[in-house]
């Protein structure tokens, strides 16, 4: 298993003044998803919770909706030349019954820590029906104030971050405000699937009433995320995208972005948010 930092010598410069030193960086590897031993996407990942990703990214391909539908988790021995365990290779194995996709050329996926739609064949392909779509009866309510506490509670269990501040983080908040999951990676993306593929494997989706929050900016492909997990509110400390606006008004997701202090805007689905003076 690959280490989540790793130590490299550097140059620093500080008040005009040189000086070699160690520093920490965030560890970055390839991690090859297998559905039912046919290789189905590449990511790179900072290592650690390789099989909650690897399911949190077929929830959100449409592929998995419970734990049930997973009958094993492995990695691939011999995944190496000298056949050895790379721990880079991941086997999601369905259980009975439950349909595989057709895995082609053009379905096949590779994403980075950037961007995880890559290669899609077009924005269609994104688009996939959601195993919850009761997404926009969501009754859930989050008062505004709460919101703007919410990224302070993120940066405080950013752990890794502290000794890199190279890294993103998804949480998932209940609408109390309570800290429910937290992960790191160095892809956005990889640490939303991170938070849903735990979620799956404890038997928790629907995330019916809960809050994901993301430390960077909030891209389409984050938004089809929240909406494939059941999730009513995404919370982003940046920018939405266009595209990212138009599925929360589409499927009923509360959509917020620029939660810095007490400021924030709202994109989609104002309902749910309790705003000042109302």
């Amino acid at each position: 298993m690959g280490r989540v930092t790793e130590r490299r010598r550097v140059v620093r410069i500080r008040g005009g003044v040189a000086g070699a030193r160690p520093d920490t960086l965030v560890a970055e590897e390839p991690l090859e998803m297998r559905l039912n031993g046919k290789p189905l996407a590449i990511t790179m990942r900072t290592p650690g919770d390789d099989f909650a990703l690897a399911v949190g990214f077929l929830v959100s391909e449409g592929v998995l909706g419970s734990e049930a539908d997973v009958r094993a988790v492995t990695y691939c021995e011999g995944a190496a030349q000298d056949g050895s365990n790379t721990y880079n290779v991941v086997n999601v194995q369905l259980a009975a019954g439950v349909p595989v996709p057709d895995i082609t050329l053009e379905r096949n996926v590779y994403t980075t820590s950037s961007c995880g739609l890559c290669g899609k064949a077009s924005l269609d392909a994104v688009r996939t029906a959601s195993r919850f779509p009761g997404i926009a009866d969501d009754p859930v309510r989050v008062p505004a104030a709460l919101l703007a506490e919410l990224p302070d509670r993120l940066r405080a269990a950013q752990k890794v971050f502290d000794r890199t501040g190279g890294l993103h983080a998804a949480a998932l908040f209940s609408a109390a405000g309570e800290l429910l999951d937290v992960r790191e990676d160095v892809g956005r993306h990889n640490a939303v699937d991170k938070i849903v593929g735990r979620a799956l494997q404890a038997g928790r989706l629907p995330l019916s009433g809960a809050v994901l929050l993301v430390s960077g900016r909030a891209s389409f492909e984050l938004a089809q995320k929240a909406v494939m997990a059941g999730i009513p509110v995404l919370a982003a400390v940046s920018a939405p995208s266009s595209l990212a606006v138009d599925l929360a008004l589409e499927t009923g997701l509360t959509l917020v972005g620029f939660l810095r202090g007490q400021d924030m805007n709202i994109y989609a689905g104002v309902q749910r948010i309790g705003l000042p003076g109302a």
